[in-house]
């Protein structure tokens, strides 16, 4: 299992975050809202991943980072939950709007809520071969 993170994984390129912004369907899971669209797509990639802490809940930059961190770290570790769908992409936006910093454990069970939410919403995979009636 590749419990890497690398920048192909990370969403960080303003064409692709105004397009998840501008057409991706969103929830709210406390302490996260999440943005999401799939696209299709030739080739298959991992999702890519945009983490995110509002300046204005949490003012510190030090608090910012350190859930930043936290975050990225509880993804990493359960990024096997999301299974990718052949033939589509999917650009993921976590927005942590809490105003109070987290503990590990804490961010790490919501984030676990929030990959299986994403999955679930996936439309199920095409099927190649026909049904037969009896």
């Amino acid at each position: 299992m590749n419990t890497k993170l690398p920048k192909s994984e990370r969403l960080h390129a303003q064409k692709s975050i105004k397009e998840l912004f501008d057409k991706g369907s969103s929830f709210f899971l406390y302490p996260f809202k999440v943005l999401v669209h799939e696209f299709p797509s030739d080739e298959m990639k991992a999702p890519q991943v945009l983490f995110s802490v509002s300046k204005k809940k949490i003012k510190k930059a030090v608090q910012r980072n350190l859930v930043k961190r936290r975050i990225r770290e509880g993804y990493r570790l359960n990024k096997h939950i999301l299974t990718a769908q052949a033939g589509t992409n999917q650009l993921i936006g976590l927005i942590f709007v809490s105003s109070e910093v987290m503990p590990f454990d804490v961010i790490q069970h919501k984030l676990i809520k929030v990959l299986q939410k994403i999955n679930h919403e996936q439309p199920p995979a095409k099927q190649t071969h026909a049904k037969v009636d009896k």
